[in-house]
């Protein structure tokens, strides 16, 4: 059996604060994410079309962005094997575009911790922003989880 590298429910406290590496975006990033989802809008996929619009380029999909933060997230590893289930995904605010070359990093922080639902288990609620490297907010949003408490 494998030892937890997580952190416990009882470690979590709002006010902690959590940042990851970070990761700049690609151009097969863009077209797997288009060929996984099948979406294949002009915005994402037509670089000509592009070309007449407010940002002049192609822009990485939103829902890359919220999938790219949960995996920033597993990085840090303070969820691993304590982890249960991710409860809701909320109040999600896509803020300003990503584009191909844009460097990104997760800054994650912790909002609330409820326990008093169950012995064994608890909702950690937190921010997750994703931010580019210009220090500049490309999504923010809500998102709990379900986590393991402390073994008796």
């Amino acid at each position: 059996m494998s030892k937890k590298t997580g952190m416990w429910f009882e470690e979590f406290e709002p006010g902690q604060s959590y940042s990851s590496a970070g990761r700049t975006m690609t151009e097969t990033d863009l077209t797997m994410f288009s060929m996984l989802s099948g979406d294949w809008n002009p915005i994402h996929a037509d670089a000509e079309f592009c070309k007449s619009t407010k940002y002049g380029q192609r822009l990485i999909h939103g829902a890359l962005g919220i999938a790219i933060s949960t995996g920033m997230m597993h990085e840090l590893g303070i969820f691993q094997d304590t982890a249960v289930a991710m409860l809701a995904i909320r109040d999600w605010q896509f803020t300003r575009p990503i584009f191909v070359g844009d460097t990104l990093h997760l800054k994650l922080d912790i909002l609330d911790c409820d326990g008093s639902r169950s012995t064994r288990m608890g909702s950690v609620d937190r921010r997750f922003t994703l931010i580019n490297q210009n220090d500049e907010i490309a999504q923010v949003g809500q998102c709990a989880v379900l986590m393991l408490k402390r073994p008796a």
